[in-house]
């Protein structure tokens, strides 16, 4: 018995295919509870429900905790344009919105940030030269970005 590449040579311990990976155990010090909404016609009020995923003491790797941060997504940003001198109150619709920490427009900060939802938040431009610009959202899951999705008209 051991083990053997597809063609039939054999693996010695020594030459293992393998890659070590730093994905330690962690333990969780606080109970952690997952929403999720509640379904259509289950005769509910809108909103969502929360089960406990981890109780407090739970001992799991880091990356299983780390697939629980979904990552933003942009579908739609409306208005799509405004004026160089800022101060428009867009509304960007997407997934996983609820996140979101910070918008900026071309590298530039907006303000009155507002997550109203986990499909939408609404953020004030700030000033910025005629043209097209990257919309960047921090998130807790990593940055996302939609090239040219505003543009400052003159």
């Amino acid at each position: 018995m051991g083990l053997y590449r597809k063609d039939g040579s054999r693996i010695t311990k020594a030459a293992l295919p393998v890659t070590l990976l730093d994905d330690p155990l962690v333990t969780v010090t606080a109970d952690i509870y997952q929403s999720e909404p509640y379904g259509r016609g289950d005769m509910q009020p809108e909103g969502s429900k929360r089960f406990l995923l981890y109780p407090a003491g739970c001992v799991v790797r880091r990356s299983v905790l780390d697939r629980l941060f979904t990552p933003a997504a942009i579908s739609s940003i409306s208005p799509a344009k405004g004026p160089a001198t800022g101060g428009t109150v867009i509304t960007i619709k997407g997934d996983a919105l609820d996140g979101v920490t910070a918008v900026s427009f071309g590298g530039k900060p907006g303000t009155e940030l507002r997550v109203r939802s986990a499909t939408e938040l609404s953020v004030k431009t700030p000033s910025a030269t005629s043209g097209a610009v990257t919309v960047d959202l921090a998130d807790d899951a990593g940055a996302v970005s939609k090239a040219n999705a505003y543009t400052y008209e003159a």
